[in-house]
Parts: C-alpha cells; structure tokens; sequence
C-alpha cells in the first residue's frame, strides 16, 4: 500500500474562506465543508460479480471490502454519510499492463479476456478515477450502498 507524504496544513486566507462558505438558511455563513456530504468510495474489483480464473484469493479479500461497504452504508447513512465501491474492470495499465508485458497473459488470453467485454475494449485508471470522482461528489448525494463496476460490461 502506497501512503502519501505528509504535508503541512496552512491555514485559509479571508478571501479563500469567503470563496469556500456558502450562506445558511439563517443567513450566516458556514465553512464550506459543514455543508458537504461525507463519501467514502471503495476501490474493489468487477470479478466479485463475474469470477475470472487464477483471481480467488484478491476476490474474496474485495468481496468482504464491498459486504463491509454496504454495511456502513445502513449504519452511518442516518449521519449522512454515503458508502459505495468501484468495481475495476481489466485496464491498459496497472496490474493488466504488467500481465501483459511479463507474458502472464499471452496473445490468445489476451483476445479471449477481450471477447469477454461486450465493449471489446479495455478500460484505463481514467475510467476509474472518473467514477470515484462521482460517486465522491454530491451528483451522487442520493447513492449509496452500492457497487459501480466500470469493465465495459464484464459483469453483466
């Protein structure tokens, strides 16, 4: 697991904490972080839907990661918090990539695993991050407990 460096947290100029508020019912003006909706957004896998072989061990560890989700989606929904995943498909980068270069997956996997995809294509860590990004936002204030798999239809 990659962590990130830490940084020093600096505190907002007036004009930033302006920008970042937005004004109450009551008029006052609150931070802009009080009116946002927590989001927690899980990255699993789209093969706990649909298993691929030689997968069992990363897919059991995500199943439970998304059985996990939906629970605290009906814990802490009550405090407004939303909990969903997203599932990856297979991707020309990461993990796929080095399959692919190391000889892991050869020409005729390769086209086997694309024929699997009714979109015959292979998604990218864009596609992810665009549906993490979503169901981060508040366009997404009404989802939660559920699973968004983003693998050209795999699963379906």
């Amino acid at each position: 697991m990659r962590t990130l460096p830490a940084t020093k947290a600096r505190p907002l100029s007036p004009a930033a904490q302006a920008a970042s508020a937005r004004p109450s019912a009551d008029g006052s003006r609150r931070p802009a972080q009080r009116w946002r909706s927590p989001s927690v957004v899980a990255v699993t896998t789209a093969a706990t839907r649909r298993h691929p072989a030689r997968d069992g061990l990363s897919t059991g560890a995500k199943g439970a990661v998304e059985a996990l989700a939906r629970a605290f989606a009906v814990e802490e929904g009550r405090y407004g918090v939303r909990v969903n995943c997203v599932g990856p498909g297979m991707l020309t980068d990461g993990m796929s990539a080095e399959l692919m270069s190391s000889g892991q997956l050869d020409q005729r996997a390769f086209e086997v695993t694309l024929r699997n995809i009714p979109l015959r294509m292979f998604g990218d860590s864009t596609d992810i991050a665009e549906a993490v990004c979503f169901l981060a936002s508040n366009r997404a204030r009404f989802i939660t407990g559920q699973k968004l798999d983003v693998d050209g239809g795999y699963a379906a």
